[in-house]
């Protein structure tokens, strides 16, 4: 199981509306100035992802919840995502290829069969999204600033 911790949004009938935050590949590195994938990780798209998840009890804004994703559900995606488009390029510019032998023909075949296979992926995916098992589901939910009490046992609180 592949675990998040996220940051609750609101929590409405049952569904609870929660942040996660994407972690780029480096943050605390000493060369920041000088990494190109820090550079190319702010060109990218935003960081934060909201994503609705079914919790039957109540929840609070601004409270830690952890996500879980099967490893499973996470490489079939995947899988789906790169391999489908892969896999038309291929299979379509080696029929151009064969039916008209030559390499703008293959050229041709392989663009439309990387968008025919981008296309087919985006048709499963919102079927596959659907499925019970692709669900990400909260495994555990942290306490809020008002439910943590802290009793100290020696009996001096500090000052």
């Amino acid at each position: 199981m592949m675990r998040e911790w996220a940051t609750v949004v609101s929590w409405q009938n049952g569904e609870a509306l929660v942040r996660c935050d994407v972690k780029t590949s480096c943050s605390s590195c000493a060369s920041r100035s000088g990494c190109g994938t820090r550079v190319l990780n702010k060109l990218g798209p935003e960081t934060e992802h909201t994503i609705a998840v079914r919790w039957d009890q109540p929840l609070a804004a601004g409270q830690k919840v952890e996500l879980g994703i099967t490893e499973s559900s996470l490489l079939g995606s995947a899988m789906l995502v790169y391999l489908s488009p892969l896999a038309g390029l291929f299979m379509i510019a080696g029929l151009f290829q064969a039916c008209f032998g030559s390499d703008l023909a293959a050229f041709c075949g392989g663009v439309l069969g990387g968008v025919g296979g981008f296309l087919v992926a985006k048709g499963f995916s919102g079927r596959m999204a659907q499925k019970e098992g692709w669900q990400p589901v909260i495994l555990n939910v942290a306490l809020t600033a008002d439910q943590l009490q802290v009793d100290d046992v020696t009996g001096h609180y500090p000052s």
